[in-house]
């Protein structure tokens, strides 16, 4: 799918959004309000530019998660430790429905820039504060990052295989489940600000979102003292759950969360005779035998090919899927039916093709305009937006303030 921001103007057209947050959780945050019509203005400091255009895999030099994270950002430089820089922040947030920050905290009052003085400015303001740890408590002040959330919610120690190390993901889930949190969190505060007419302060934890993720551990503990164990790609509540090799090589996931679908699996590898035993009713009595469970299903989806897999479960009324590489994803009708895949036009890049909005609205679809900005690409556009003229500009630039 082809789009640009002339096709619609996106729900959250009007929003404006500050973002002056790096790596990851903020700035994705951003992307998902950006993705919807929100003005996002992107704020960076003038020599040291979001880490994040350095991450990851480059082409010609251009960074290539920079594209997807910035798009439908406005980027500007602004050093927020510089008066001059600082009288600029404070016009902007006076302009703005919403700030996105991840300094540590105290960072912001330490500039004369906490809330008590841009919301007096604009008590219309939501502020959201994003951070390792919280803006109070015996951590706070810690650097924070994704992968100490993913470490210390629990989330390491219950995954990977029986015999193995706690085991932390490739990427950065508990940025991507806190920056889906940090939406949310703006929509409920600007959903309040309407009855109100008062913006408020968000205060979001990397530690917390990751955490209400991970199902009834806390509770588990609370009442049994037990905790859940590694088990590899099985699951703890239901069998058969796990990823089996086909003959000719392919890997393809099976989840059989109800009963149902598990007998109808267990039909179809010629093990009808285990949906008969009494244990067979509740996934907890198929987690005891599933050993038993996985090596028929694993024994039959080993005879066959990946195509004859698919073929037989879809007529079972069974739930399988391959499991995809990227050129799967592409290539697949599901994705190309829902319009998942976008290709945007990248100045640098040419056609180039990233992950759309997460969801479609029946009145109005989000829309990708335009992909990642060089840093600074819209500094003095901005500017004259709110007002400053070309010498006042150039003094920016002359003090270091831009």
């Amino acid at each position: 799918m082809t789009v640009s921001r002339e096709q619609a103007d996106g729900p959250l057209a009007g929003l404006r959004v500050i973002d002056v947050s790096t790596l990851f959780a903020g700035p994705m945050a951003a992307m998902h309000l950006g993705d919807m019509g929100a003005d996002v203005i992107k704020i960076e400091h003038p020599h040291k530019p979001d880490p994040s255009r350095g991450h990851g895999v480059a082409k010609d030099g251009v960074n290539l998660w920079w594209k997807t994270l910035g798009r439908n950002k406005r980027t500007m430089t602004l050093d927020l430790s510089n008066d001059k820089g600082r009288e600029v922040f404070e016009a902007m947030a006076g302009w703005a429905d919403v700030v996105i920050e991840n300094f540590r905290p105290g960072t912001l009052e330490r500039w004369g820039l906490g809330y008590d003085v841009l919301s007096a400015a604009n008590p219309r303001l939501v502020l959201t504060r994003v951070t390792g740890f919280g803006q109070f408590g015996p951590y706070s002040h810690r650097p924070g990052f994704g992968t100490l959330a993913e470490a210390m919610s629990g989330f390491a120690a219950m995954t990977g295989e029986p015999d193995g190390p706690p085991t932390l993901p490739p990427f950065g889930l508990a940025d991507g489940v806190a920056s889906l949190a940090i939406a949310y969190a703006i929509m409920v505060a600007l959903h309040a600000r309407e009855s109100t007419g008062r913006g408020q302060q968000i205060d979001l934890a990397l530690i917390e979102p990751i955490l209400s993720l991970l199902g009834p551990q806390i509770t588990r503990w609370d009442q049994t003292h037990t905790e859940a164990p590694r088990t590899g790609n099985r699951s703890v509540a239901n069998a058969p759950r796990n990823t089996y090799l086909t003959s000719d090589g392919h890997w393809v996931a099976v989840s059989a969360s109800a009963g149902s679908i598990a007998a109808r699996v267990m039909t179809l590898v010629g093990r009808s005779d285990l949906t008969e035993k009494e244990w067979f009713a509740t996934g907890a009595g198929r987690v005891s035998h599933v050993d038993e469970i996985d090596e028929a299903v694993g024994g039959w989806i080993g005879q066959h090919t990946q195509n004859e897999v698919t073929a037989a479960f879809e007529e079972a009324q069974a739930a399988v899927v391959p499991v995809y590489h990227a050129d799967d994803i592409m290539n697949d009708p599901q994705f190309q039916a829902l319009g998942t895949i976008h290709r945007i036009f990248d100045p640098e890049l040419g056609d180039i093709a990233m992950q759309g909005p997460l969801f479609r609205l029946s009145n109005a679809d989000g829309v990708i305009a335009f992909t990642g900005r060089p840093h600074g690409a819209d500094t003095d556009a901005v500017l004259r937006d709110l007002g400053f003229d070309d010498a006042h500009i150039a003094d920016l630039r002359k003090v270091g303030a831009i």
